[in-house]
This record gives C-alpha cells, sequence and structure tokens, in this order.
C-alpha cells in the first residue's frame, strides 16, 4: 500500500486572515533578562531587540493588523540607570531613523503617545520627522508608547475634564465614557483586542489601563529579543480559538 503523505501547515497558514485583531498592543519585555544570559550588559538586549520590533511590524502589516502599539518607554522607566537610560534614547534615535525605510516599505504610518515632551530634544525631533515623513502612508499605524503611562495618562484626561467643567463648557452629569476616551492619548484609535507580554511576567504594567477593559491576554515566556515571526503568529492563532464575550453568555452569543 502506497502511503501519502502531507506536510503539516505552517503557523502562519493556520491563521484565518477574516479574523485579524484589528489592534494589536505588546509589551517588550525581557531585554535585561536576555542580556544577562549572553553574559552582556542590558543594553546589549535592547539592541538585539530592534530585531523583534522590526519582525513584528512588517507581520502584522502583512498580515492586516490596522494599529499596532508597542510600549516602548515607560514613565517609570525614567528612574532607571542614568547610563541605561541616556543609552536608551540613542538607541531610540537611531532606530527610528534606521528603519524609515522599513515603514515605507511597508507603508507603515507612525505615530506616539506619552508626555512626549519630557524626551530628550533630539529624540522628539527624531520622532517628529518620521511621524511627518509616514503620514500619507495607507496601510497599519505603528503607535509608539513612549515615556508613557496610563494611570498619568488617565490622570492628565481627569485634569481636562474638570477644568472643562469649571469653564462651563460642560456639566459633570455630560461626562460618559465617551467623554472620558476623547481626552485620553489613543483618541481615535480602537481599543486593542489582543495583548501580547513577553518574559512571562504576569501582568500589565500600567498599559492601557482603561482601554484594555475587554482585551485578550496572550503571556509568552519567550523574551523579547528572541519574539519574531512565528511567535507573533501563536499568539494570534491562540486569540483566534477565544470565545469573547464582552459580558454576555456563549448561548447569547449563538443566537446573535
Amino acid at each position: 500500500m502506497r502511503r501519502i503523505f502531507t506536510s503539516a501547515l505552517s503557523l502562519k497558514e493556520q491563521i484565518d486572515i477574516s479574523r485579524i485583531p484589528k489592534h494589536i498592543a505588546v509589551i517588550m519585555d525581557g531585554n535585561g533578562r536576555w542580556a544577562r544570559q549572553q553574559g552582556e550588559q542590558r543594553v546589549f538586549g535592547h539592541h538585539h531587540g530592534v530585531r523583534a520590533v522590526r519582525e513584528t511590524a512588517e507581520s502584522c502589516a502583512e498580515l492586516g493588523v490596522g494599529y499596532l502599539t508597542l510600549y516602548a518607554f515607560s514613565t517609570e522607566n525614567w528612574s532607571r540607570p542614568k547610563e541605561e537610560v541616556d543609552a536608551l534614547m540613542e538607541l531610540l534615535v537611531q532606530t527610528i531613523s534606521g528603519e524609515i525605510k522599513t515603514l515605507m516599505d511597508n507603508k507603515i504610518r507612525l505615530k506616539a503617545i506619552g508626555d512626549l515632551d519630557s524626551l530628550p530634544s533630539n529624540c522628539h525631533d527624531e520622532l517628529n520627522q518620521a511621524i511627518a515623513t509616514t503620514s500619507s502612508n495607507a496601510g497599519m499605524e505603528l503607535i509608539l508608547a513612549l515615556s508613557y503611562s496610563s494611570r498619568w495618562e488617565i490622570t492628565k484626561a481627569v485634569k481636562e475634564i474638570a477644568q472643562a467643567v469649571k469653564e462651563g463648557k460642560i456639566s459633570p452629569d455630560e461626562i460618559n465614557e465617551q467623554i472620558i476616551e476623547n481626552h485620553l492619548y489613543t483618541n481615535g484609535f480602537p481599543d486593542p483586542e489582543l495583548m501580547i507580554r513577553t518574559s512571562g511576567e504576569m501582568r500589565v504594567s500600567n498599559f492601557l489601563l482603561w482601554q484594555i477593559a475587554y482585551t485578550e491576554l496572550y503571556i509568552t515566556p519567550v523574551l523579547w529579543p528572541d519574539f519574531g515571526r512565528d511567535e507573533l503568529y501563536k499568539a494570534i492563532i491562540d486569540f483566534q480559538k477565544r470565545e469573547r464575550r464582552f459580558g454576555m453568555t456563549s448561548e447569547q452569543l449563538t443566537i446573535k
């Protein structure tokens, strides 16, 4: 009897293209631990994490993801040793300028959220230049969360709304979820459907706290520099196996 062998589907082939998450957020964690495993300083890990950023962005754009938000630098990260912060800021400038071709080739628009005024002037200038250069691209939006903290973002929104009430522009009774969302940095972006965290840590680290109310979380033990296309595909496949109920029952979803 002749045996017919069929090759297993690749991870990419297992993805249902009709059910790609519109917005994916990523907490890129593990650069420091990865560097220590190599017997190197933490900055070595940050440099190698750039490849993972490139592969993730390119793969998301190729699959048809509409928005990709990367947690690049939190407000809490400013408290790290000065030499590491300085190296991160220098790397940020180098990466942004070095990846313009990748962004243009993949028709990716660059955006940024956070307290951008706190960035060094050269970082701020490079970022604004890249945002302007890619502004006419019609593909995926790549959103960098820089000097970002969700509690800080929400506090800022509350202050702005309180000021609007004080000035008589709105009444307290008019304040609703939409009003709050209008004052968040992510105004104009849909909430993430999938959040990926690398390095196996089981926390969201003050990232998009308002926006991830119904986001599916995917935690992988893979350290960020080792995160590549296949790891992204695994996360999306896992996401597509889940039933998203938004507070309803499975029976209600079936009826709908």
